[in-house]
């Protein structure tokens, strides 16, 4: 029996990807944040961390689809963790007084912050142990070229429009000084704040601790 052809996992695969990087989540705000703080390119650096971060979830998740019969405690772990990370990136952000303008004051550490925040929400792993590791091992039982198709769909489309917020958001940066720059990062602040409630909540939902 055939599988979906390797066009459509790809088209299937953009589509995902797309909603997946478009949709309100703290590694968008993130890219935010360090394009408004630190400029375009460390925000390009945050929009890339899901190609650092996702090789091993899902491996794993492919590996491990058919062997995990509950990853609540797992996944309640881990968005608990992201939570307090996230909350901490938020302290960071309602903080900040200027506009960083690249001299050295301090590192972006954007590689490391957009990997972190990644790893730490559940929703990848989420979704690859829910969505994209069954659409991978059905379309590899008809070789290689529909996951290939799949995988390049989803991360091109991901990354890709991560990449388009960060330079859309560079472009009017200049205006970004000023007295009103303190509040742009209080209102992002804010979001973030905002976005490691939902984790530590979810977390406690996935561990039991209260009910949806």
């Amino acid at each position: 029996m055939s599988g979906p052809a390797p066009v459509e996992l790809l088209g299937a695969g953009a589509a995902f990807g797309l909603a997946a990087g478009l949709s309100p989540g703290p590694l968008i705000a993130l890219v935010i944040t360090q394009t408004v703080r630190h400029g375009p390119r460390e925000g390009l650096k945050v929009a890339a961390a899901p190609l650092i971060t996702d090789a091993p979830i899902v491996l794993g998740s492919v590996l491990l689809l058919s062997r995990l019969s509950s990853s609540d405690a797992v996944l309640g772990i881990i968005a608990v963790v992201g939570g307090l990370f996230v909350g901490y990136i938020a302290i960071d952000s309602v903080r900040t007084t200027r506009l960083d303008a690249g001299d050295g004051a301090g590192e972006p550490r954007s590689w490391r912050q957009g990997a972190l925040v990644n790893a730490l929400s559940p929703h990848p792993y989420l979704f690859w142990l829910t969505v994209g590791a069954p659409i991978l091992v059905t379309a590899a039982a008809a070789g290689p070229a529909g996951p290939v198709a799949f995988l390049v769909g989803f991360y091109a489309c991901l990354v890709g429009s991560k990449v388009a917020v960060a330079g859309a958001v560079g472009a009017s940066r200049g205006a970004l000084t000023g007295r009103a720059y303190p509040w742009i990062m209080r209102a992002l602040g804010a979001v973030l704040f905002a976005f490691a409630y939902l984790l530590l909540r979810e977390g406690a939902i996935l561990l039991g601790i209260f009910g949806s």
